[in-house]
């Protein structure tokens, strides 16, 4: 098989490049450098040269705050992007696998979200996934959906590494108390990708390591591990006033994964563990 990784720059697309070399899987990765997916001849160029069998979209506009300002890019990039991507795939006759976020859901409630619940985005960045999960399902029939959260893995920044750096300035930091989701390790992430891609199970999936906790929990869990003496002080989302409203309920339920047959990943605490002994 030989797949094609967007976004190889970021977080995920870099780990599933990692894991399809040590697979001796036949890839190639590009970011917007190589390829830019808002252009639709280009992507078809691209695809119609290199003629993979699947794709891995994981390039995304990610600025959640940003993008309340910079609606048009944001949608370029995530719906029209993805929608590039599809055709491409579709003319020549390649799988795709399109990375989603908990931010489709408009989070309320403290229940499990299943991959069939109702979706009510509310930032630009979710509506804008949304839109590209749409973009996705409607052009190419061989595709998957998998939506994820707050991930964290060894290229580029993320709320670990963040947290980490804080912690070298500052004796305490406010940190979100009632959001609540879970934590995914690239890594982890990265090898369920590719055991997903190489079916034919195509539909909607969640995919997170186990368990949940606010920010803030997991803040304190990072702090704790890493031998960190700083205080975490929990605020609510709306003390805390970020530009973009956020779910407080971004529980997704792996009822999918079990349908199909897929392993479940590890806790998010024993993920975080491993990844802090890793950087």
């Amino acid at each position: 098989m030989r797949v094609l990784v967007t976004g190889v720059t970021g977080q995920l697309g870099y780990d599933v490049c990692q894991v399809l070399e040590e697979r001796g899987v036949e890839h190639q990765g590009v970011g917007s450098a190589q390829l830019d997916i808002t252009n639709d001849a280009a992507v078809s160029a691209y695809l119609d040269s290199y003629h993979p069998d699947a794709v891995i979209h994981c390039a995304a506009y990610t600025a959640v705050d940003r993008a309340e300002d910079e609606v048009e890019c944001c949608f370029a990039v995530n719906e029209g992007g993805t929608r590039n991507i599809a055709r491409a795939c579709k003319v020549v006759d390649a799988k795709l696998l399109y990375l989603s976020t908990d931010y489709v859901f408009p989070g309320g409630g403290e229940r499990f979200y299943e991959v069939n619940d109702l979706i009510g985005p509310r930032n630009v960045y979710g509506k804008s996934k949304l839109a590209g999960e749409i973009a996705a399902v409607e052009t190419l029939e061989r595709s998957q959906i998998v939506r994820t959260s707050r991930v964290f893995g060894l290229n580029g920044g993320n709320f670990v590494k963040t947290m980490l750096r804080l912690s070298e300035t500052r004796d305490a930091v406010k940190v979100v108390s009632d959001q609540i989701g879970s934590p995914t390790y690239a890594a982890d992430l990265a090898p369920l990708l590719l055991d997903m891609i190489a079916t034919e199970r195509f539909g909607v999936y969640h995919a997170t390591n186990e368990g949940v906790c606010s920010w803030a929990e997991f803040a304190s869990e990072i702090f704790r591990l890493a031998g960190k003496h700083t205080t975490v002080i929990p605020v609510t989302t709306e003390k805390y006033g970020a530009k973009a409203p956020r779910p407080k309920n971004s529980r997704l339920s792996k009822a999918s994964l079990d349908a199909e047959g897929f392993a479940r990943l590890p806790d998010w605490h024993d993920a975080l563990a491993r990844y802090l002994r890793t950087i």
